[in-house]
């Protein structure tokens, strides 16, 4: 009988999880662009993947390599960052190099593989990466995925978004960008016409369900011979805030438990047991979180705004967050600012899709907690939500 895995759990790594639970829609989308592009027709839009960090837009993109492979016959995909095309140069030449040297690129191209190979290339236009890129997609359908694009140089987004429509108009090809909230204004920025006209195509990446995020963490496990007593799960559940990022933290820390001490059934002492190594993770990342506010001068709004959610809102109106920032003493284009910068930091998010009135969302609920609970106290010695400082 062969040894169990090391690990089965995935944090932090970006890669498909073992359970990737609660995407269904965002893997039908996808889907279809793949049938698309495997019967040699550009799918009807492209597609837009937004929402905080750790909710799985990575994972995501892997996915569709993986799918690509097993159902996108004929399909070539590219995986950029826009650390691999800092320029327009460089993004003509990873996407539209001469017919010649295209066949002999790799299937996912990354920096490194560009690199490997030199060519002349005396015209980098605009006119030059449209043709080349029609042509290639000609011979063979593509797939273009870009993650962390809300930090792709402007300039270079711009010829990107305009060839994408000019190509898609020719050839089966299909452009995936993954960000953080802030994608939708920096594409905006980029060329308008993009974002406006993408409908089906702008999928919201936030929290997961209940029953998702509890699947998530049964389903791998159980695929092991281990089961969860429902209470150790409850317990869990609550702990992760149904943040996927914090789901995999908790996996591996309960297969760690498994690992030591052969139990086929854990419980809430396994969960006791695991609290201490995960909480130590988390409080490493709300750090990480903590100075990323403080660096762009936000605290004060990030502790405005967790007042608001502290208080039982699930989800909160601009006129409401508009209010809550005006405590800060900020001035209307102050508050316009803070707010823009904290749904780009994905601290609070508008998800895309909604119906009116729009309403914004806690990026990760405990991290407003985390953030008040170490805020120093105001006159009083009161506590910033009020409360008795600790």
């Amino acid at each position: 009988m062969p040894a169990p895995p090391r690990r089965v759990f995935t944090p932090g790594d970006g890669a498909v999880p073992p359970a990737l639970t609660g995407r269904e829609r965002e893997e039908e989308v996808l889907l279809g662009c793949l049938a698309d592009l495997a019967g040699g027709r550009a799918p009807p839009h492209n597609v837009v993947l937004t929402g905080p960090r750790g909710n799985g837009k990575t994972a995501l993109l892997h996915w569709f390599e993986r799918a690509s492979r097993e159902r996108g016959k004929g399909v070539e995909l590219v995986h950029v960052t826009p650390a691999d095309v800092p320029s327009r140069e460089d993004l003509v030449d990873v996407l539209a190099p001469p017919a010649g040297l295209a066949r002999l690129l790799p299937r996912k191209l990354g920096l490194a593989a560009v690199g490997s190979v030199e060519w002349a290339s005396p015209q980098r236009t605009a006119r030059t990466l449209t043709a080349r890129l029609a042509a290639r997609c000609r011979r063979r359908p593509l797939a273009v995925l870009l993650d962390e694009a809300h930090t792709l140089d402007p300039a270079v987004g711009h010829m990107l978004l305009n060839t994408s429509q000019q190509v898609r108009a020719e050839a089966p090809f299909l452009l995936v960008l993954a960000g953080t909230p802030g994608l939708p204004a920096h594409l905006g920025a980029m060329n308008a016409t993009f974002w406006s006209r993408l409908a089906r195509g702008r999928l919201g990446i936030g929290r997961l369900s209940d029953e998702a995020a509890r699947n998530a963490l049964v389903e791998p496990l159980a695929d092991h011979g281990v089961r969860v007593d429902p209470e150790a799960l409850d317990a869990v559940v609550e702990s992760s805030q149904r943040y996927p990022y914090f789901i995999q933290l908790w996996g591996e820390s309960l297969w760690t438990q498994h690992a030591a001490t052969g139990a086929a059934r854990l419980t809430a002492a396994h969960v006791a047991a695991a609290r201490p190594d995960v909480t130590a993770q988390v409080a490493d990342y709300y750090k990480d979180r903590w100075r990323e506010l403080e660096a762009g001068e936000l605290l004060p709004a990030a502790v405005a705004t967790a007042r608001l959610f502290r208080a039982g809102a699930d989800a909160a109106s601009d006129h409401q967050i508009d209010e809550a920032l005006a405590a800060t003493g900020a001035d209307a284009a102050g508050r316009l600012a803070a707010r823009e910068a904290l749904h780009r930091l994905g601290y609070f998010w508008e998800p895309p899709g909604q119906s009116p009135p729009l309403t914004w969302v806690a990026g990760i609920p405990s991290l407003m907690t985390w953030v008040l609970d170490r805020t120093p106290p105001a006159p009083g010695g009161r506590a910033a939500d009020g409360g008795p400082f600790p």
